[in-house]
């Protein structure tokens, strides 16, 4: 770098000093600084974009000394002849490499900081004007000009003056009060009643529990919960047999497995645990290295393959009996927020948060569908008992029915008025329980199409649904309970409860 560049450098410098003192001095205006003394300087937005902008300046302005004396030279070229490679090709640095680095990257920053400080400015002053124009009044509200408080009651009309009969004086007439408009004390609509407090149990979850899933036998329920935690309950008896074991983040999916004697679980750890589930006993470990966290896991029927959807966009599909990677399929530009096995086991889909959806193939690893599904991420997806059609759940609000042979839509479930996080099919394949961000799940009639029921937990947002064995409906949510709620409707008790807050 010769001496005429970092000449070049220095007059940028110093533009960029000036351009940033102006916009402090824009700055310092605003708050009163400059106008009205020290006392009224506030330590709001306005005064610290201030503040900032003269540390620019300065810093600016420093490094335009730097750069015009020559205490920052660049790096000799490299001298003629010398070789290309090896040791004696290295040309070592002069001067301080380290600062100049610094104040060659100033310039770029703040030309973005200046850019973006500028278009905010433009917005600000459009919203402003926007919001200075004055709104219509509403009915019953004064206009401009009128006193307000009271009603305005407008004088009638003076009478015309009559001349009274000759020799008979006018009989004196008392003057009529004006009438006063009564203005009735405004009227407070009482306040709901606050609900009760909810149930604590020591071994409960101590944060959200976000998936849920019942025994083939009926007989207990495994949660997951981002406290970190698996744990196994007893629907009978209403209490939990253990904590099955904790993943180093957040637990995110627990699938009981066919054999019925151990579980799947899987988190944000990247790790897929299989454990025992007499006693929790860790039988294999599978790691997912740099893809990343799992969203979510499904099993085969068979019990022989697991497909994961992960952070970083890929899904994984696992030899589960020979504890190996079967396929790594990419294609996602987004991180998987979905993931469902069909029922012959043969196939998959994937959801992504950006609404796209692909199938694949299980066995050959090979992408057979990919279509844009839905507007927004998609967070629950089942297949139906055919194989044949498929459930999806999204951060648009609704539910949608898809023909996979077709890639077409064929039903639209709406009604919730948040994301839709999580699905479940009921065992006959007649009804749906979905699970939104909205607080409430609702049950949908697969034939007609219509919602059934409305659970409204008035507690926060539900994360997992799950129907129990006897056809009820379980929940897990943002309030740490588990749930169990009336087939046909009406109010649902607490299972299980989380922890002392």
């Amino acid at each position: 770098m010769n001496r005429g560049a970092d000449r070049l450098i220095a007059i940028l410098l110093v533009v960029l000093a000036v351009a940033c003192a102006w916009r402090a001095w824009l700055a310092l205006g605003d708050t009163g600084f400059v106008w009205h003394g020290v006392s009224s300087f506030a330590g709001d937005a306005t005064s610290l974009r201030a503040v900032g902008f003269l540390v620019a300046a300065l810093a600016c302005l420093f490094g335009t000394l730097l750069f015009w004396a020559g205490f920052l030279p660049g790096r000799p070229a490299h001298a003629a002849g010398a070789p290309l490679f090896g040791r004696a090709a290295e040309v070592p640095d002069t001067g301080r490499p380290g600062l100049r680095k610094v104040f060659l990257v100033l310039p770029l920053v703040v030309l973005a900081v200046l850019a973006v400080d500028r278009f905010g400015s433009w917005r600000a002053h459009d919203g402003g004007e926007v919001a200075s124009q004055p709104s219509e009044p509403k009915p019953g509200e004064p206009k401009p000009g009128e006193p307000k408080g009271q009603d305005v009651v407008s004088a009638p009309p003076a009478p015309e003056p009559v001349t009274p009969p000759a020799l008979v004086p006018p009989t004196p007439v008392a003057p009529t009060p004006p009438e006063v408009a009564v203005i009735p004390p405004p009227t407070v609509a009482p306040l709901p009643p606050a609900p009760p407090p909810l149930p604590t149990e020591p071994e409960g979850h101590r944060d959200a529990v976000v998936w849920l899933a019942v025994a083939p036998d009926g007989h207990s329920i495994i949660s997951a919960s981002t406290d970190h935690t698996i744990k196994l309950w007893d629907i009978a008896g209403k209490h939990l047999i253990r904590t099955l074991g904790a993943h180093k983040d957040m637990a995110r999916t627990a699938l009981f497995m066919p054999d019925g004697i151990s579980a799947l679980t899987a988190g944000d750890d990247g790790e897929i645990v299989q454990r025992k589930l007499s006693d929790g006993t860790v039988l294999h470990v599978f790691s997912a290295g740099e893809n990343g966290g799992v969203n979510k896991l499904a099993i085969s029927p068979d019990g022989k393959r697991a497909v994961t959807g992960h952070q970083a966009g890929n899904v994984i599909v696992w030899d589960l009996q020979k504890g190996t990677v079967l396929h790594v399929m990419s294609g996602h530009d987004w991180s998987v927020s979905a993931v469902a096995v069909s029922p012959d086991g043969t196939r998959a889909v994937s959801g992504s948060i950006d609404g796209t959806l692909k199938l694949w193939d299980i066995d050959s690893g090979k992408q057979l569908r990919s279509w844009h599904g839905h507007e927004q991420g998609t967070y629950g997806a089942v297949f139906t008992a055919d194989g044949h059609h498929l459930i999806t759940g999204s951060g648009d609000d609704t539910i949608k029915l898809w023909d996979l042979d077709s890639g077409r839509e064929v039903h639209r479930f709406e009604g919730h008025e948040g994301t839709v996080y999580t699905l479940a099919l009921s065992a006959d394949g007649k009804r749906l329980i979905s699970g939104s961000l909205d607080g409430t799940a609702r049950l949908w009639d697969m034939e007609t199409g219509n919602q059934i029921a409305l659970f409204d937990s008035q507690t926060g947002p539900i994360y997992a649904v799950a129907f129990a064995a006897d056809g009820t409906v379980l929940t897990g949510g943002n309030d740490r309970t588990i749930r169990d709620w009336p087939a046909t409707g009406g109010d649902g008790v607490v299972l299980f409860a989380g922890a002392p807050g």
